[in-house]
């Protein structure tokens, strides 16, 4: 009955979310109206059914979708997810998020974004592999270097890109590595790529600390989703001096004012659970959320900070690791408690960061260092970050609408440079 509710009161569809968002910044900058609905919808969605046979010898029939929102700057790019609850509204929304956090960061790309409807975790590994080749098969007409890069996303990992590159090479008929990212390393993926969404947000968490006169040593985190973005994260502050008192997983959280061992509870994850560290420790992800800490960083769901929790959000600093975690309600009241949300599309904008890197490096076949590749990755986020605050401070708004202006200026920019509008 309480979903139900909410669901009442607050419209949690992605892509309605996204529209919400867009409308914001646009009436900031007084955007022509034509302009606003055009960016509001993708420019192009493919939907496909392909057959996969499994193990036990039937045919099973899957689903899947790939959205391209907007290429006036460059081509689209986006990662594929893996999920038996992956919806067309939620992969045009993502595809939508996907353009604005290139732009937010100065990337020249679009957003793009796919999805099969499936459960690679009741997968055989060949089936999982006949599945992505399959989908790869069913999309490659409009995904290309220069049309449209994927690259992983939930549930979807480096071999699943390995597997793609490979039917799209097969394919065309010769190597092409540029046509995904996240990849292995030895067929073209770049160094530093597995940390890049989790070492993009520390970097912008550390330039928001600097806003609030704030030292790493003395901040206190807490972490909901102890994923690959969550937990890498949470190891980055911590080797940065900062306190992680609470993590949590799909299954619940733990808490530890006085600090977690972080070692042991990396060590649970790995082994069994992280709710082995002790009852006395359990918390839940909504009781997480409301923690009176400096830094809490959402890394896992969408939309699980709502108007009904935001009130009792204490945290100073939001850093989005996850994609759309807070809903529009949500950000006016934490907005009006003077909280800084570092929102997505800048504070997880690591990932694709990296992944342009990746992309760049194949177009070469040139490859950075780790070091060369964190080094820029830091210039980037620092210098995104530091345009965003001072969009916000000129136009006397947050965060998140300011990130938005500065990714629908360009847009708008290139748009109107080749004629479109």
């Amino acid at each position: 009955m309480e979903i139900l509710q909410r669901e009442q009161s607050e419209v949690l569809n992605p892509y309605e979310i996204v529209q919400k968002q867009i409308d914001a910044a646009a009436a900031k900058l007084q955007l022509p109206k034509h302009v606003t609905e055009l960016l509001k919808k993708p420019k192009r969605v493919l939907s496909v059914s392909f057959p996969v046979r499994m193990d036990d010898g039937t045919v099973r029939i899957f689903d899947g979708y790939r959205s391209q929102h907007n290429d006036a700057i460059g081509p689209t790019k986006g990662g594929i997810r893996f999920h038996p609850d992956v919806t067309l509204d939620e992969v045009k929304a993502l595809s939508m998020w996907m353009t604005f956090k290139c732009g937010v960061v100065g990337l020249p790309y679009g957003g793009g974004k796919g999805g099969v409807i499936c459960d690679p975790r009741q997968m055989s590994k060949g089936e999982l592999e006949r599945v992505s080749r399959a989908f790869m098969e069913s999309i490659a007409d409009i995904v290309g270097p220069e049309r449209d890069i994927p690259a992983p996303d939930v549930y979807t990992t480096p071999q699943i890109m390995g597997w793609m590159m490979d039917t799209y090479s097969r394919l065309r008929g010769h190597y092409s590595p540029g046509v995904i990212t996240g990849k292995p390393i030895i067929i073209g993926g770049s160094q530093g790529r597995n940390a890049a969404t989790a070492q993009g947000c520390v970097y912008a968490i550390q330039s928001a600390l600097e806003d609030i006169s704030l030292p790493m040593e003395k901040a206190t985190v807490a972490v909901q989703g102890f994923g690959n973005a969550g937990r890498i994260a949470a190891r980055l502050l911590t080797d940065l001096g900062a306190t992680v008192v609470a993590v949590s997983d799909s299954r619940g959280g733990i808490y530890d004012a006085n600090g977690l061992d972080l070692n042991r509870v990396e060590q649970l994850k790995d082994e069994a659970t992280i709710l082995d560290y002790g009852v006395q420790y359990h918390i839940s992800n909504e009781q997480l959320l409301e923690l009176g800490v400096d830094i809490l960083i959402p890394a896992a769901l969408e939309n699980v900070i709502t108007k009904e929790n935001a009130p009792r959000v204490q945290a100073r600093i939001i850093a989005e690791a996850a994609n759309g975690p807070t809903t529009p309600e949500a950000d006016a009241i934490l907005n009006e408690k003077g909280c800084i949300v570092i929102p997505d599309i800048l504070a997880n904008a690591g990932g694709v960061t990296v992944s342009y890197f990746e992309w760049v490096q194949n177009l070469m076949n040139y490859y950075w260092s780790e070091e060369e590749v964190l080094e820029k990755l830091q210039v980037n986020m620092v210098k995104s970050y530091d345009a965003v605050r001072n969009m916000a401070k000129e136009y006397e708004t947050d965060l998140r609408t300011a990130a938005y202006m500065i990714s629908l200026q360009r847009v708008t920019e290139a748009m109107r440079a080749r004629g479109w509008v």
